[in-house]
């Protein structure tokens, strides 16, 4: 009898602790996360130790969070990103090559098994509010979505009231179901051409600011910034245009900023504060040259955010891990006790970062990027290595000139420097413009010495060793990751070989396809 007894507690603990991922025995309080993605953010809160915008509310998340040093996306490229975000996967792998919309039209290949499909899979209810921007539909189907694929996108990513309102109706919906709901906050992203859109201004940060013409969205109070009082970045021009810019887009984060204040105060007031794991972070570099679309630190480094309420103890605390935009599925997998096994029998690179949060002196040492384009007319394939000193780009196009993104091109800031340019004025830039579009193959940076970027280090005898060592670890990572551009640009690919073509650029030999370079003489 005493056996029969055994067995059936047996049983009755297994059905409790495997009914579904809220149901975890070892911590209870992981119920829901919230995902918010920032549009071209970047770093400019005072959290990343930008005094010069007002930021109470990132401030009060990265104070109840553990804020990463050291963020980075997997690729400085809107859709792309954001596949990554949703997959796990790099771009070269889930097929997101480019930005999604007309005429570019790029998607993930059918057989990619998203993170909100996985989550429905183990009923978790899902949701999305705000920018999509990556398909097909059924690849990265929610169960609740309020984008542009329904809605204007102004509204639904920009106008924080309206976003509020769907954040209270995704929260107090009548489902019990532990849930996944993912913010896709369209600002700081410039708002058209030559600051076209009604006149709603470069980044519309016009938009809904209560002047004549302009509409008024209900809980924004406009935060307004002198071009004098803008901290401008290294990587920006010191230039009069630039500083305009720069406070027309300071304009825009401080309206994000009072976004993710209603929405902390929706999950409150839903009684979910406990209970739900917030993750901030930001789909690529800011709009600005240097930046977005580029692989160096501007365009990679990125906000990054966990806070946990079961770790009250690390709240506030600053860790130099390493975390990249790919690691988003698999710590969201991770807080629901889900195993990363996939149906399209892809192995995530990705790690989970929950190890951090737990304890913020653990390192995660390397990250790594890959680009293929932005606009479908701009290719320009970059892989990217990035460790605590070391950042190695291999450009795969370098012979072509660099391209520019058609809104980063009609901005002030850029038609300023080709003005400058075509006049013979100073950029008061670090580099000129055909620096900036001509880049060699390999550029390696150490941030020890050069945390500006301004040393390419990959011809140097020195450095050869370093160089050597990131390009195996990179290979291996393309090689993991099944890479359709691994061989290039010395080789071609057939039946998983790489053969030369004998053109004087890096080679990887055909046996074996192990990582080691030779070079074609």
């Amino acid at each position: 009898m005493w056996l029969l007894e055994l067995v059936l507690s047996f049983l009755l603990v297994h059905v409790i602790t495997s009914s579904g991922p809220h149901r975890n025995k070892f911590d209870p309080g992981r119920t829901n996360v919230l995902v918010l993605l920032g549009d071209d953010a970047g770093v400019q809160m005072s959290a990343y130790n930008n005094a010069a915008i007002k930021s109470p509310n990132f401030d009060k998340l990265s104070a109840r969070s553990v804020v990463f040093s050291h963020g980075f996306t997997s690729v400085s490229s809107c859709s792309p990103s954001r596949s990554v975000v949703l997959t796990g996967q790099p771009q070269h792998q889930n097929g997101m090559y480019g930005l999604h919309q007309n005429p570019h039209h790029f998607n993930s290949f059918d057989s990619v098994h998203s993170l909100p499909v996985m989550l429905g899979d183990y009923n978790i209810r899902t949701g999305i509010i705000g920018k999509k921007h990556v398909g097909p539909d059924y690849v990265y189907k929610f169960d609740y979505e309020q984008t542009e694929e329904n809605n204007d996108l102004n509204q639904v990513g920009r106008n924080i009231t309206c976003m509020k309102n769907l954040v209270h109706e995704f929260l107090n919906d009548n489902d019990t179901r532990p849930f996944f709901l993912y913010i896709g906050i369209h600002d700081p992203h410039r708002c058209g051409v030559y600051g076209s859109a009604g006149g709603m201004g470069e980044f519309c940060e016009n938009f809904g600011d209560g002047r004549p013409g302009n509409g008024v969205i209900q809980d924004w109070t406009p935060t307004y910034y002198s071009p004098d009082d803008v901290k401008v970045p290294y990587y920006i021009p010191e230039t009069p245009a630039a500083r305009r810019d720069i406070a027309n887009f300071y304009k825009t984060l401080s309206r994000m900023d009072q976004g993710i204040g209603l929405f902390m105060k929706e999950l409150e007031d839903a009684g979910f504060m406990e209970n739900t794991m917030v993750l901030y972070s930001s789909d690529n570099g800011i709009p600005f040259p240097t930046a977005k679309t580029n692989l160096y630190e501007a365009g990679m480094m990125e906000p990054f955010m966990i806070s946990s309420p079961l770790h009250k103890e690390n709240w506030g605390k600053h860790t130099d891990a390493l975390a990249s935009t790919m690691d988003i599925t698999p710590t969201v997998l991770d807080w629901f006790n889900i195993s990363a096994s996939r149906t399209d029998n892809v192995k995530l690179t990705g790690r989970s970062l929950l190890d951090v949060v737990v304890n913020t002196s653990t390192d995660h040492p390397v990250v790594y990027s890959s680009h293929t384009m932005h606009e479908v007319t701009m290719y320009y394939p970059m892989r990217v290595i990035r460790t605590h000193q070391y950042r190695l780009i291999h450009n795969l196009n370098y012979h072509a000139p660099y391209p520019i993104a058609s809104d980063l091109f009609g901005a002030q800031t850029f038609q300023d420097m080709l003005n400058r340019s075509a006049n013979g004025e100073s950029l008061n830039w670090f580099k000129t413009l055909d620096e900036y579009y001509q880049r060699p193959e390999f550029e390696l940076f150490d941030f020890a010495t050069d945390p500006m970027e301004l040393n390419n280090l990959a011809n140097r005898p020195e450095y050869q060793d370093i160089l050597k060592q990131l390009k195996q670890q990179l290979l291996a990572w393309q090689i993991e990751t099944k890479d359709p551009w691994y061989c290039l640009p010395g080789g071609d690919i057939m039946n998983n070989q790489c053969y030369a073509l004998h053109n004087g650029e890096t080679f990887v030999p055909a046996k074996g396809n192990v990582p080691h370079f030779k070079t074609i003489n």
